[in-house]
């Protein structure tokens, strides 16, 4: 169990980082450079959702084909909204398990932790399953939910081509359209408006979990 000092799934995310610049081509580290930098100018940013935003009510379906509805959750307590792209990347993979590690404390500020996914149902639940998570993953097809939060973009073509041909985007995803949410994460409060926002166009960089958990104790 880590410490959980502030830039601890940095470290863990600069690790994957590293590892992947060892062994990616020059010509691969300039499409997925290019790529990011496609996002940055893609007008995302600033079409996303931010603070002091309501953040818009959706009933979607979780790994066990439960209806769950984000205005519900808030009845109970504030919600950390999360974005992932799917069980195929590991900084998804590496940022799910430190939200879980956080899980504990975040329940005690009396807050639920939610993560939308484009993936469809039945790989969503290998994700839930590969990474034993206590929270609640739901289905975003057709990143519906991502594109009224405004956080959703398009591949560029040379990226599109190698997550198609590496992992099957389009078959995970249920759909052709090649584009993904970014890694946003909003704490919402039971008012429904939003208190922080995490959005970076660079998918490799994440919110970090202490800082979460210091923004929903800035509720009470």
């Amino acid at each position: 169990m880590s410490s959980n000092k502030i830039g601890d799934l940095d470290v863990l995310l600069d690790e994957v980082r590293q590892a992947s610049a060892s062994k990616f081509t020059d010509e691969k580290k300039k499409i997925y450079a290019d790529g990011i930098s496609s996002v940055a100018n893609s007008g995302v940013l600033d079409s996303a959702l931010k603070v002091g935003d309501k953040a818009h009510n959706f009933t979607l379906k979780n790994a066990l084909n439960e209806s769950v509805s984000l205005y519900d959750q808030l009845k109970n307590g504030p919600v950390v909204l999360t974005w992932y792209r799917g069980g195929w990347c590991p900084y998804c993979n590496i940022t799910l398990h430190a939200l879980q590690e956080k899980l504990p404390e975040f329940k005690q500020e009396g807050a639920t932790l939610m993560a939308l996914t484009p993936e469809l149902p039945d790989n969503s639940l290998s994700t839930s399953e590969k990474n034993n998570l206590k929270f609640t993953v739901l289905s975003d097809l057709e990143n519906t939910i991502g594109k009224a939060y405004g956080v959703v973009y398009t591949l560029t073509d040379d990226v599109a081509t190698i997550y198609n041909a590496g992992f099957g985007l389009n078959k995970v995803n249920g759909d052709t359209s090649n584009s993904l949410p970014l890694a946003a994460t909003y704490v919402i409060g039971t008012n429904g408006i939003i208190t922080y926002a995490f959005l970076d166009a660079d998918y490799t960089q994440r919110a970090e979990p202490s800082e979460i958990l210091s923004a929903l104790k800035q509720l009470k």
